[in-house]
């Protein structure tokens, strides 16, 4: 499914002409997933407007008293929690998907996660989340350069940053059932994310850099290309909105 620790000795490949063309070759493999990434968040975007701002649209899945909303309802729920419900699914019975198959998954994924992502903007003044949209995209577009450009092996980086998600889950989830967090924190918490999801950019990059190496040299076909340029996506759409999150905890004004 997903793109797993690829072998960096299999950056050294062949000939230069070999090298001239896995070069262009990965050019637009890296475009193709940039456009997938891209596509994604202007889908889930339109979802989450759509959801926060018509209101026959909102009352499917917020509780709506005055015209104010105060909270989701039982779909509303569902659907904020069936993306990671997805992602567990995925984890565990797709284990050969086809370029189709993952194209769809996609697609459903990023649609159904507007759902959620509705309430940021039902929680943040507008021009909060256009600023912070603007200061992610900016910090991605350097660090997925920088992960892109690094001829160090960051695949050790990919381990030390799980350890440190599966931290921050936790001291999420403690300050939940404590009855929130107090401001520092969540000062620390957004930090922590912050830090965490930009590390995150930087390994994946080099990661779906290191995986078409590898398919190309191993003359691997389109559909197999298609397969992991989708997932590889996946990740970095990910790590955007959970930094774009982190980073309106810290920047954004709220309503």
């Amino acid at each position: 499914m997903a793109f797993g620790n690829q072998n960096r000795a299999a950056v050294a490949y062949g000939s230069t002409a070999e090298r001239a063309q896995i070069d262009e070759g990965l050019r637009q493999y890296m475009l193709t997933v940039y456009n997938y990434m891209a596509t994604g968040l202007a889908i889930s975007g339109l979802v989450a407007w759509v959801v926060a701002h018509v209101q026959p649209v909102t009352m499917i899945f917020f509780n709506v008293q005055g015209g104010y909303v105060v909270g989701m309802n039982a779909l509303g729920m569902v659907a904020m929690f069936a993306p990671l419900g997805m992602l567990l699914v995925a984890m565990f019975a797709m284990r050969s998907p086809s370029a189709k198959g993952s194209q769809i998954f996609y697609w459903a994924f990023v649609a159904i996660n507007g759902v959620g992502l509705s309430l940021l903007l039902l929680m943040y003044t507008g021009e909060s989340v256009v600023k912070t949209f603007f200061i992610t995209a900016g910090a991605f577009a350097a660090l997925s350069l920088y992960g892109y450009t690094t001829k160090r092996n960051l695949s050790g980086l990919g381990s030390f940053l799980l350890m440190g998600l599966v931290g921050l889950i936790l001291a999420s989830l403690v300050t939940m059932f404590m009855g929130g967090a107090s401001p520092m924190m969540t000062f620390i918490i957004s930090v922590g994310g912050v830090l965490i999801f930009s590390g995150l950019i930087v390994f994946y990059t080099q990661q779906i850099k290191d995986t078409y190496v590898q398919l190309a040299t191993a003359g691997a076909g389109r559909d197999e290309q298609t397969v992991t340029a989708v997932w590889g996506a996946l990740s970095l759409y990910i790590a955007f909105i959970n930094l774009l999150q982190f980073l309106l905890m810290l920047l954004g004004n709220r309503e």
